[in-house]
């Protein structure tokens, strides 16, 4: 018996929602409120630089280090501005801590105006909806401030699994959720390795989601490649029957 689609799972950040300044303007106005004029521009370098250095250090959030994300988030914030020369440890701490929590507002981030629509449309179709995420447990949170935690069955943070995307174990809990065959299941997300190739490399039916056209040199079928999530039910209804 030929397999119908019953499930798909989402990635979210730049696939539904994506942070509405760039970092470097975010961290620069919670800098202000302490009373330290900062340049974005600076604050944009040195966030990237500490990014890196953390998630070459310490992927996932050190979560096999015995940390979690909010200590891993603490620490990036803190490495940020020490690298913008603020040295006070207790000034650190505070704008660590605010921008932790500032991240779980809306006003934070911007729904696709795509987004909403996509998932009802998913929903009419009988299928059923999950999330795979390489994020922290704020997740839920953003998603519920977003309006768009109630499309979900399930969600999957990388925090929580203790494992994140590419690896194939993320997508095997995912897997167990849906109580159906990878076959039966639909991946849509932003990035090439970690939604794409790494979806189809256990068998679940991946797409890319490109809305810029930046992977058009990328090894990608043409009905597998998106530009906007309006294209992805009727993509979907095909695997349906």
């Amino acid at each position: 018996m030929r397999a119908t689609l019953r499930w798909v799972i989402w990635d979210v950040k730049d696939t539904l929602l994506k942070v509405r300044t760039s970092v470097g303007e975010q961290y620069c106005k919670e800098a202000e409120r302490v009373g330290l004029n900062l340049s974005p521009v600076e604050v944009e370098a040195a966030f990237r630089q500490a990014y890196r250095h953390h998630s070459s250090r310490y992927p996932n959030y050190g979560i096999s280090q015995g940390m979690d994300g909010r200590s891993w988030w603490m620490s990036v914030v803190r490495d940020t501005f020490c690298r913008c020369r603020v040295q006070d440890p207790a000034l650190l701490n505070s704008i660590a801590h605010n921008l932790y929590h500032n991240f779980c507002n809306a006003e934070n981030w911007e729904v696709f105006p795509d987004s909403k629509k996509t998932l009802e449309r998913c929903s009419s179709l009988g299928l059923k909806l999950g999330v795979v995420s390489n994020f922290d447990s704020r997740l839920e949170e953003i998603l519920r401030v977003c309006g768009l935690l109630s499309h979900f069955r399930f969600l999957i943070t990388s925090e929580e699994a203790g494992v994140a995307k590419p690896s194939p174990a993320i997508f095997k809990q995912a897997l167990q959720k849906c109580g159906v065959l990878a076959a039966d299941v639909a991946h849509i997300g932003d990035h090439y390795v970690n939604d794409y190739l790494a979806s189809r490399s256990v068998g679940i039916h991946g797409f890319l989601l490109d809305r810029q056209d930046k992977h058009s040199q990328l090894d990608v079928r043409q009905e597998h490649r998106l530009s906007s999530l309006e294209e992805l039910p009727s993509l979907l209804q095909k695997l349906m029957h």
